[in-house]
């Protein structure tokens, strides 16, 4: 990946009251430390500052910066942001010495999650646990991000950091013996339900159809004998009583 450059100005001037005359310039004040060198202030165009700021690379990349003619390769440290304006009120860089391992926060790219057995075969929806991993490398090893590979995910099932495939000299900063999750697949809770509707439904057809169909038969009386012969009997004593009057 092609280094990313910045262009910083020398600092003359420090105090609050220095750096709200810069703001109002359109100058962001900034330090850099760090390495051999005393740390200095520096200032930067604020414009350009927000522009790069967009670019993910920027936060978690090896930067140039142009300083007094000189090209010095930094790390993006901390932003101080206005609480309620798009302003950047202060940046700090990090001199990068070659020889001495890093720690870095980078990004993750999750990928193959739509061809995982969680999100193909059972409708899950994988959630992204956290969104950048803190790593130490020498700097030439650093990465602008790692890769995520979520094709083998399953649903109820996390994808824990010791499982993300690092690239070669670069180490997962953990606190112990905790391993945190970074990804994991959930059947939403409506999917869930509808199945078990579905399910109960179809149990209560298989349990309509094993019923004998007694319909399509005399009805039983309560003396459990079937209706049409208790019926007759009946007819046959009106009949009786009749043919008792006429005599």
């Amino acid at each position: 990946m092609a280094s990313i450059e910045f262009t910083a100005f020398a600092r003359t001037t420090e105090g609050r009251g220095a750096s709200r005359r810069m703001r109002r310039l359109g100058k962001t004040p900034g330090i850099v430390y760090g390495g051999t060198g005393a740390p200095a202030p520096i200032e930067l165009d604020h414009n350009a500052l927000i522009h790069a700021l967009r670019n993910e690379a920027f936060h978690s990349s090896i930067l140039t910066m142009k300083l007094n003619g000189d090209a010095t390769k930094v790390l993006l440290r901390d932003l101080q942001m206005h609480p309620f304006r798009h302003e950047v009120l202060h940046v700090d860089f990090q001199r990068v010495d070659e020889n001495r391992k890093i720690h870095m926060k980078v990004p993750l790219h999750f990928v193959n999650a739509d061809i995982s057995p969680a999100v193909k075969v059972s409708g899950a929806i994988v959630s992204h646990v956290i969104n950048e991993l803190a790593i130490v490398c020498l700097p030439k090893d650093l990465p602008g991000f790692i890769e995520v590979d979520l094709s083998e995910l399953d649903t109820g099932h996390s994808l824990h950091v010791s499982g993300v495939k690092l690239p070669p000299g670069v180490t997962a900063v953990l606190h112990g013996t905790l391993d945190p999750v970074v990804a994991t697949a959930v059947v939403p809770k409506a999917i869930v339900e509808t199945e078990e509707e579905v399910a109960a439904a179809a149990a209560a057809a298989e349990g309509a159809e094993a019923v004998p169909g007694e319909a399509a038969g005399a009805a039983p009386t309560a003396e459990g004998k079937p209706a049409e012969a208790t019926a007759g009997k009946g007819g046959e004593k009106k009949e009786a009583a009749k043919d008792e009057k006429k005599k």
